[in-house]
């Protein structure tokens, strides 16, 4: 029976942690909006403090590294990591852009997530509607999704 209970487990974590390996997070807002414009799918800007905070990690851990989250991803969204890390490097470009996008859009905390539909203008500067917002939701999964369903309505 032991042995059952081991294999069904490691059967499941194997298969939790393959699902999360096939999620892309883009750091990089130029191939992130060609990308969003060609699938005609709303960007999902991630602002994070990955390795000090708590919230974005808990966030993390109960909603984006769930089958449900990564199943719903992959259909609605193309998703977009703009961390402010304390510890780990990122090039000055990416500090830049980041900060640049945390003004733009008012970021006072973390988590947040602002949901942006992107279309570029006959010059090919790209433009961001802003959609609408959230952070950590108590509830799981999906209470999450039902919030962000509800602003990617809007598109």
């Amino acid at each position: 029976m032991k042995k059952i209970l081991v294999i069904a487990f490691l059967t499941l974590t194997s298969m939790s942690m393959q699902a999360q390996e096939e999620l892309t997070w883009h750091t990089d807002m130029s191939k992130a909006t060609d990308i969003s414009i060609k699938e005609n799918k709303p960007m999902f800007l991630f602002f994070t403090g990955s390795d000090w905070c708590g919230w974005c990690i808990r966030l993390q851990k109960e909603v984006f590294k769930t089958p449900e989250f990564i199943k719903w991803a992959k259909e609605n969204v193309v998703l977009v990591e703009l961390d402010f890390p304390r510890k780990n490097n990122q090039t000055e470009d990416i500090k830049l852009q980041n900060a640049q996008l945390q003004q733009q859009l008012q970021v006072r905390g973390y988590p947040t997530v602002w949901f942006v539909s992107a279309a570029k203008t006959a010059d090919a500067k790209v433009n961001l509607n802003a959609l609408g917002s959230s952070g950590y939701v108590a509830g799981g999964p999906k209470v999450w999704i039902d919030g962000a369903n509800q602003i990617i309505q809007k598109k």
